[in-house]
């Protein structure tokens, strides 16, 4: 049975000078493709309302418990959030900014779950794992 969630991605990127708006809005629709993104002054904002390509992208690069620690560490009430590498999502990879973030910014990513709960949403983005192998849904 599949569950409907609702959830409000929001995302943003800074644009440095020396980089082409464009090119950074590409990066955020690379990891999430349904985003609308707007260009604004030395940023992009885009919202999603899905997470479905950046989930089998923590599949297929097999970090889902890196996820679900980076989720579940920044957890507050209904709300997550979490830095990626900018550098990474022009090549379309998920790569988790921690520590010091790099010169051209991190992209920032706040996720708030309205239905049914934020840690069904992530257990549906990231699933747990045994081995490395994400668990099958129950």
């Amino acid at each position: 049975m599949s569950t409907a969630y609702s959830v409000d991605v929001r995302i943003v990127a800074p644009v440095k000078d020396t980089e082409v708006t464009d090119r950074v809005a590409d990066a955020v629709t690379n990891l999430f493709p349904e985003a609308e993104t707007e260009s604004r002054p030395g940023e992009v904002v885009a919202t999603a309302h899905s997470m479905e390509q950046f989930s089998e992208l923590l599949h297929r690069q097999e970090i889902l418990d890196t996820a679900r620690r980076e989720f579940f560490d920044t957890l507050r009430g209904d709300t997550f959030s979490f830095g990626l590498k900018k550098q990474a999502a022009f090549q379309g990879v998920v790569n988790f900014a921690v520590g010091n973030p790099d010169e051209l910014g991190d992209v920032e990513v706040r996720v708030t779950v309205t239905q049914p709960t934020a840690e069904a949403f992530i257990d549906h983005v990231a699933p747990p794992t045994e081995g490395g192998e994400p668990l099958a849904d129950e």
